[in-house]
């Protein structure tokens, strides 16, 4: 099969640790066609939506380190039809660009795309878990969603707890996230200035969250494809930040899931896949489900360094890409076939 990864620049990689590097490694080394682009390469020619695409070269033998691979890697540019791939696995960092969404609309019916454009838009990351409603309210921290000042001071002060999350919507890799607390309500006032007004006079939406009590401890970041946990990890913050995300100077520790945890994870599993949202990577406190991460979920290389996994977490991912795309040809086969039928009738 014939893969597009849609993602951020190859020299922005960390040859060591990224998990797209480590999905296109598992792709390459199954002799599958590879290319790469970023939303910015994206275009419409003669009416045919195309990319500038970053083709990775076949190799006769893959390295086995990531980094070796990342350094031998030949690269080449071409300007390929979006429609000609068999998938399109989005693996761009937040913000999500509505206008890049346009661009693959037209070729959504031919090609597989991971994750759905469709789920892509309701989840949109931090909006989706608390989107959640009523009927899940006992797996989120109490969520507040706004670009109103005013109102996110009235639910602090009426907060029973004296610490809450303060965050960016459109933040990633624990940018922007900070612990606020009610008794220092004259820097809230400030912060709130700042994450919420741009340079150019537009506003940001914040959200404001509950503090879950041991999140000084860490969070649980899950791997989940098809509805089903496939890797977990602990992530613990550092001595000097109470972030837990490894960008931001956080460890990483093995964990087995609670009962707690997988009853999360079978719960919001079968809306996931009804969304298209195939592979993603949720963060847990507590029990809690605090964030969902639909665009480009990390984590692959870290869980294969702590458990030593026999099955890396990428031969899952691929394996299901080509049952995916297996299922797409035999049905294209099969109405082919029918509609001969019906034809030479």
């Amino acid at each position: 099969m014939n893969v597009c990864f849609i993602m951020y620049p190859w020299d922005e990689i960390d040859p060591e640790n990224d998990t797209s590097l480590a999905l296109i490694k598992e792709c390459v080394k199954r002799k599958h066609g590879v290319a790469m682009c970023t939303p910015a390469n994206l275009t419409i020619r003669n009416s045919v939506t195309t990319a500038n695409c970053t083709v990775i070269g076949r190799m006769e033998k893959t390295p086995s380190s990531l980094k070796s691979f990342y350094n031998k890697a030949e690269l080449r540019e071409e300007m390929l039809p979006l429609a000609g791939f068999d998938v399109i696995f989005f693996r761009a960092n937040p913000p999500l660009d509505p206008i890049m969404l346009n661009f693959l609309d037209s070729v959504k019916d031919d090609v597989f795309i991971m994750n759905s454009l469709e789920g892509m838009r309701e989840a949109n990351n931090k909006l989706y878990t608390a989107a959640f409603g009523d009927a899940h309210s006992n797996i989120i921290p109490a969520t507040h969603v706004s670009k109103s000042k005013n109102y996110l001071i009235k639910q602090i002060k009426e907060s029973a707890a004296d610490k809450m999350i303060l965050k960016p919507l459109n933040g990633f890799g624990g940018s922007g996230v900070i612990l606020i607390e009610k008794s220092a309500m004259s820097n809230i006032n400030s912060l709130l200035d700042f994450y919420i007004t741009s340079g150019d006079g537009s506003s940001n939406y914040v959200i404001l969250q509950d503090y879950i009590e041991g999140a000084d401890e860490g969070d649980v970041r899950i791997l989940i494809l098809n509805g089903e946990p496939v890797g977990a990890m602990k992530r613990v913050p550092g001595k000097e930040d109470h972030r837990s995300n490894v960008s931001a100077g956080g460890s990483v520790q093995k964990h087995t899931l609670t009962k707690t945890e997988k009853a999360l994870c079978k719960q919001i599993g079968p809306k996931l896949v009804n969304d298209g949202l195939y592979f993603v990577g949720i963060d847990v406190i507590g029990g809690k489900l605090v964030e969902v991460n639909v665009m480009s979920p990390g984590g692959i290389t870290y869980i294969n360094k702590v458990y030593k996994l026999k099955i890396k977490v990428e031969e899952k991912v691929i394996d299901f890409l080509e049952m995916k795309v297996l299922d797409k040809l035999q049905a294209f086969d099969r109405r082919t076939r029918l509609r001969k039928t019906v034809q030479d009738a």
